[in-house]
Order: structure tokens, then sequence, then C-alpha cells
């Protein structure tokens, strides 16, 4: 009896749809995505040996430069609309809707609330030379620190998702400053704190770098 031989059928695909899709998603990603804006000073952080990553979403970053300025930051732009419009109402800063774009779409901010907007009506490449970024001021009298980060937890909301607070200071940083700024975030009843630091390897012989 004869054998039936099967018809054979094509194993190609056409993809030409697949690469449409992938350009169109590829093209997405480059239009929306928002890079992240320079930081307005430069701080070299101490080294340490703990590998434990920042975190990288519901962060207060606090700042401090080798000079003691203070600088205050928060991830997430809607949260970063809240935050500046109710200090904006609360504190009648008159920021305008184009200043109040500038601290969204921005970096950290190093000023006092009485020269925010002037400092927020700069272009991106003045704020650097600004000679009113003085530091947000952390004194007893007048803590503004305190101020930015309630208004922030209140940004933040009492969601599923709690808020991570960081320090970074930098290596020469005046210690009293660092310890202003720690006090600060105790007055607020938080405890749990985050420091920044640069990754150095484990002393040989020690347990941690057995572990590595």
């Amino acid at each position: 009896m004869p054998k039936i031989k099967m018809a054979r059928k094509s194993t190609a695909v056409d993809m030409t749809a697949m690469c449409d899709v992938v350009f169109l998603l590829l093209n997405f990603f480059i239009m929306t995505t928002s890079f992240k804006p320079d930081e307005p000073v430069a701080i070299v952080t101490p080294s340490s040996i703990n590998t434990k990553l920042i975190p990288d979403s519901d962060v207060i970053l606090v700042s401090i430069d080798k000079a003691g300025r203070v600088f205050f930051d928060m991830d997430g732009q809607p949260k970063r609309k809240q935050l500046i419009e109710d200090i904006n109402t609360q504190f009648k800063l008159g920021l305008s809707e184009k200043e109040m774009n500038a601290y969204i779409l921005g970096a950290s901010v190093g000023t006092d609330l009485h020269h925010l907007k002037e400092y927020l009506g700069l272009k991106s490449s003045d704020r650097r030379k600004y000679a009113g970024e003085t530091g947000i001021p952390v004194d007893t009298a007048n803590n503004e620190l305190a101020v930015w980060i309630e208004y922030a937890q209140s940004a933040q909301g009492t969601g599923i998702k709690a808020l991570k607070y960081c320090i970074k200071a930098d290596n020469a940083t005046p210690y009293p400053k660092v310890k202003s700024v720690m006090e600060t975030f105790k007055e607020k009843n938080i405890q749990h704190l985050n420091l920044v630091t640069s990754l150095e390897a484990a002393p040989a012989g020690t347990a941690a770098a057995e572990e590595e």
C-alpha cells in the first residue's frame, strides 16, 4: 500500500508586525521617560562595607555638603506637586505655576522658604550659582527641614507604602550639622534612617570578608 505523503507547511513567521510593535513601544518609552536632573551640589560620601542598596522609591533624601548646607529631595512627581502646593499655600510664597513646575521637575532644593520663589524662578543652569542657596535651616529657632519633612509625609499619605528616609553627607561635613539633621528626624518620631555611603572591600579575615 503506497505511503501517503503529508504536505509540508512553511514554518516561516512574518515578524513585520512584531517589529512594528517593538518600535512603537521603544518610541513610547523614549518620549515619556523623564531623566533625573543633576544635583545642585557634589557630595563625596564616606565609605563602608555595608552592601544594602538605597531604596529607589518612596524616599526622602536629605543631603549635606562639605560646607554644611542641607538639601531636601523627594521622589515622585505627583507627590512633589502636592508637597510644593501645600507649602506654597501654607506659607503664602506666591509661587507661580511655572515656578512650582520647576520644583516638581527639578532636583533637590537647598534654600530657605524666603528665597524659594527667587530660586525656582531661575534657569536650571543658574541655580548652582545662586547666592541664596545657603542650605535649608535646621537650627532650633527656625527649623525649616522639619517643615519639609512634615509636608512630605502629608503628600505621601497613609497608603500601603511607607516613606524611607536617607541621609547623604559629605565625607568632610561638620558633624554638628549631621547631628542637627538626625535630631530633626528624631523630633518627628522618625527613628529608622538610611545613611548613604560608598562601598569598600571588607577587611581581610573578618566575618564580612568571608561572606563575600
